[in-house]
């Protein structure tokens, strides 16, 4: 647990939200705060629909202990990756040994995607330790039980799960191969008679974590009965969950989509997967629940995900942890095997000689990749900083693989990789937060209107808002383009000396004085200007917009 704290917390305070979904949720809890309006989360001056708020209430709490918002806004996901460590360890103690427990939490930390998510403030890593909580508290139930503390535990975090991102009901497909195997009379399985009202228990249990955040919102919005409130309703009920599931307007992939994940982010556990399949037959010939039932909700939560249309990488990481569960109680016997520790010890050396080589070709050969990765975050030092870290990377591959050699191969790999996700970010965090945050770009709109002047947004980003310097002025979110110019170029023809509009390259029509216009910079891949008021010409009706590239 303390490597795990070291790899997932390193780089918390180095850096401030980085978008995609990092700062929305800082703003809208950041929000909160300020407004004491806790049911319906806003952005800006919009209602936020698009997710139930449970992890922005979270990170205001933290934002509320710690005094401030960096650093606080991860501190969810670090203590939702520690635990969910530690419900694994739990899990596989609890059905074979605490070894085994150990082995599975080591599966999971060492699996690439696990890592990377846990390391964003984001509902996933959040989700996935109610969803990992539903599955260990059914799994107990039904494989050590009865402990129906256990079962209501693990139906009621399934309830958290679906106020958190409205997935976690699929930690109650766990209940669907124990059916099948207590009906088939699998051995080891849990029987119980005449206790179906504390089945249904487990409903209830679930329905009342649901109710905590919909009832009562349910409650303000009908009695608010205003337009946007009951929009609110239709949309974060209907549209975002059934729809969205059912028939996704985003993130169009094909079914086979996870098996591709699991190939690039699951590196290096689907190696195991290969090694496994004689265990598992063996396992299925023997009627061993405690390898079936984690392992066939693996594959029905890969399935879930599997069928609508829209996917995303991110879905699928609530299936490591039964993997793991499935996987772990053979590790110890494979971990004898010479041939495995030289496969660590080789993919270590040659993990060090590919992040090493890298390093050293972009800090000394200059090539244009290199070039444009920093000119595109604004990099002063040309980007030595990213490749000296691949360096440094490398190196402590090489050390690992010189100090373990073939009979600790496993260790060698796995120490490497943890000083990697510790050194990467130490090191590299410092040089992109003021493009990655847009804290540059914002800071230096600040100084360019003045210490008397007032900046509006126009089609602006989660992150200009958060970081704006002083208060500023927005006309809406999710409204268009034009209908934002329009009405902020209104606000700024009652005040022309002082009102300022920053602005996006898509932002701009044919309205607008190119000559007059002031760049800004750049911020995550997008460009910035500033709008005075004499960049717009008089009586001009646009006719579309033009791009700024």
């Amino acid at each position: 647990m303390l490597i795990a704290l070291a790899v997932l917390a390193a780089g918390i305070g180095l850096r401030d939200p980085w978008p995609p979904d990092e700062p929305r949720f800082a703003l809208v809890a950041r929000q909160m705060l300020e407004s004491g309006q806790w049911l319906f989360p806003h952005r800006g001056m919009e209602l936020y629909s698009d997710k139930p708020p449970m992890l922005m209430w979270t990170e205001a709490a933290w934002m509320w202990l710690t005094g401030g918002w960096r650093g606080a806004f991860l501190l969810t996901s670090l203590l939702s990756g520690l635990g969910t460590l530690a419900l694994v360890w739990h899990a596989g103690r609890r059905l074979w040994d605490a070894r085994t427990g150990l082995y599975a939490a080591i599966v999971v930390l060492s699996t690439m995607q696990f890592i990377d998510v846990i390391r964003h403030a984001q509902i996933d890593p959040l989700s996935l330790f109610w969803i990992t909580l539903g599955n260990v508290g059914i799994l107990i139930h039904c494989l050590r039980g009865p402990s129906w503390r256990m079962y209501w535990l693990g139906c009621f975090a399934a309830g958290l799960g679906v106020i958190t991102k409205g997935v976690g009901i699929v930690a109650l497909l766990m209940l669907i191969p124990y059916g099948v195997m207590r009906f088939r009379q699998w051995p080891g399985v849990t029987r119980t008679q005449g206790d179906g009202w504390r089945w249904a228990g487990g409903a209830l249990a679930f329905l009342i974590a649901v109710s905590l955040w919909l009832a009562p919102m349910l409650i303000a919005a009908y009695g608010l009965r205003t337009p946007e409130y009951l929009a609110y309703v239709q949309d974060i009920l209907f549209r975002q969950t059934a729809e969205r599931y059912a028939n996704s307007w985003q993130h169009a992939e094909y079914p086979w989509f996870f098996l591709g994940v699991i190939l690039q982010e699951w590196v290096p556990v689907w190696l195991l997967i290969p090694l496994m399949l004689p265990r598992w037959r063996e396992a299925l010939r023997l009627r061993e629940p405690r390898v079936w039932m984690p392992l066939v909700s693996f594959l029905l939560i890969l399935v879930f995900f599997s069928i609508p249309r829209g996917k995303r990488a991110i879905y699928i990481l609530p299936a490591l942890p039964m993997l793991a569960l499935a996987i772990a109680p053979y590790l110890g016997e494979l971990l004898k095997a010479r041939w495995l520790q030289r496969f660590c010890l080789a993919l270590t050396a040659i993990c060090g000689a590919v992040f090493g080589g890298v390093g050293l070709w972009a800090l000394l050969k200059h090539p244009r990749a290199a070039q444009k990765m920093a000119a595109r975050y604004e990099l002063t030092d040309g980007g030595h900083t990213l490749w000296l870290a691949l360096v440094v990377i490398g190196v402590l591959f090489l050390v690992c693989a010189a100090l373990w050699r073939t009979r600790r191969g496993v260790i060698a790999l796995l120490v490497g990789m943890a000083a990697g996700w510790i050194v990467w970010p130490v090191m590299t965090y410092p040089a992109l937060n003021a493009n990655e945050s847009a804290r540059q770009v914002m800071m230096r709109a600040d100084q360019l209107i003045g210490a008397d002047g007032q900046l509006g947004l126009v089609l602006w980003r989660e992150e200009n808002l958060l970081q704006a310097v002083r208060p500023v002025k927005e006309f809406g979110f999710s409204r268009s383009g034009p209908e934002q110019l329009g009405d902020a170029r209104a606000w700024q023809r009652e005040d022309p000396a002082h009102r300022w509009l920053l602005v996006t390259g898509q932002a701009l029509d044919d309205c607008v004085v190119k000559e007059r216009v002031l760049f800004v910079g750049l911020a995550n891949g997008l460009r910035y200007s500033l709008l005075p008021s004499a960049a717009s010409k008089a009586a001009c009706v646009p006719s579309g917009l033009v791009t700024d590239r």
